[in-house]
């Protein structure tokens, strides 16, 4: 199935075996990824190969990190449909605006892809005990595939979560423990309770494969546009793995053959009460310092300190995108927009892209007739009391 060859730092540059178990480079501690065979794979595997595959993230099977078909665990994840929001289009005066629905994913949210990659990885590698520290999505869906898997699953959540997180993740047969305190404190715990019990650690980018998963966004946006990408791509960021996942995409698919030079720009979105990103954007920082007292409604945007910080801020320079902090009002309202113009019930934190349109839209920075992609990453009947 896969191409993979070997993983490599993304900021000190060192090669490591993709067939050994995995997490931070042990030179400088920074996230690795997976590369692949991209020359090789370049003469024998052709876009146009895509029309007879299955309609899932599997399609693109070459570039994913699963050898044995065997091993791929699966829910019928991704695959998800790009929606044109003319309604909304109309009322912002915009021609080409789109929504990329992720709240379709199996377990409700775009953390299908990234755990579906990881568990399967894991699967193949011989892991069987994970742990997971979330703010609700991520433990789902890694809850989901860990049952699908066989495997047996532990999850930290900030004790605060919505119900429906808890409720999911126990259903699923996940052992959950609820913390005093944010993602930070629950990565604290789980990284504590793999040392102590073995269990590997899926934490954001702390394995090289989650990244794998949730880079395919990037592969369906360019085949649902023919393979012309989109001019601005608004993205809800809190760890940033699908941000840095696409464009990690768009650069693999350059390389094939498949793209132009052209790229998106790309904006990161995060909330007024935790907005490390968007501080660090301004300030010109190649890494972003923790943001104190993290509180906002959209819990997956309340990530006060990202281990992929400086890949996230790359994406944006390289992209000549932008980081926008919205307020919780404005993204509430905006889901609640976004569902009653275009019948797209998003999470918060797919409502707080819309809201980050209008004020880049009121600033100038984006011409009305660009083609823009807002990107919903799960569904809003998860979030009652936020809504």
């Amino acid at each position: 199935m896969s191409t993979l060859t070997h993983l490599e730092c993304s900021y000190c540059g060192k090669e490591y075996d993709a067939d050994v178990l995995q997490t931070l480079c042990p030179a400088c501690g920074k996230p690795l990824l997976a590369c692949y065979d991209l020359e090789g794979t370049k003469k024998k595997w052709l876009r146009e190969s895509l029309k007879d595959r299955e309609t899932t993230l599997w399609r693109y099977r070459e570039i994913l990190p699963v050898k044995d078909k065997a091993n791929a665990v699966t829910l019928g994840e991704g695959y998800t449909p790009l929606f044109p929001a003319k309604r909304l289009g109309k009322e912002l005066g915009m021609s080409n605006l789109f929504i990329k629905d992720e709240g379709l994913n199996p377990t409700g949210s775009f953390k299908a892809r990234g755990l579906c990659m990881a568990i399967s990885r894991a699967k193949e590698l011989g892991v069987k005990e994970v742990v997971i520290p979330s703010a609700g999505n991520a433990a789902g869906a890694m809850a989901a595939y860990a049952a699908k898997a066989g495997m047996v699953a532990h999850v930290f959540m900030p004790q605060d979560v919505p119900l429906p997180f808890r409720m999911e993740c126990r259903a699923y047969g996940a052992q959950v423990t609820l913390i005093h305190g944010l993602i930070t404190e629950c990565g604290q715990q789980a990284r504590q309770a793999a040392s102590e019990h073995g269990w590997f650690d899926l934490s954001t980018l702390k394995e090289p494969y989650r990244v794998e998963g949730k880079k395919t966004m990037g592969y369906e946006l360019a085949e649902a546009f023919n393979w012309d990408l989109p001019d601005v791509i608004f993205y809800p960021t809190g760890g940033g793995t699908g941000l840095i996942g696409m464009w990690k995409a768009f650069s693999e698919m350059a390389k094939l053959g498949w793209i132009g030079e052209r790229r998106p720009r790309m904006v990161v979105v995060q909330a007024d009460g935790c907005a490390p990103i968007p501080r660090a954007f301004e300030a010109g920082e190649e890494f972003a310092k923790p943001w104190e007292n993290a509180a906002t409604v959209a819990a997956g945007l309340r990530v006060p300190a990202a281990i992929g910080d400086f890949l996230i801020l790359r994406a944006v320079r390289e992209s000549g995108g932008t980081a926008i902090a919205v307020s919780d009002e404005a993204l509430i309202l905006a889901q609640s927009r976004m569902a009653s113009r275009e019948g797209v019930f998003a999470c918060p934190e797919g409502g707080a892209t819309l809201a980050a349109l209008e004020k880049l839209l009121a600033k100038g920075w984006i011409g009305k007739e660009e083609k823009v992609v807002l990107f919903n990453t799960g569904t809003g009947l998860k979030y009652p009391e936020a809504t």
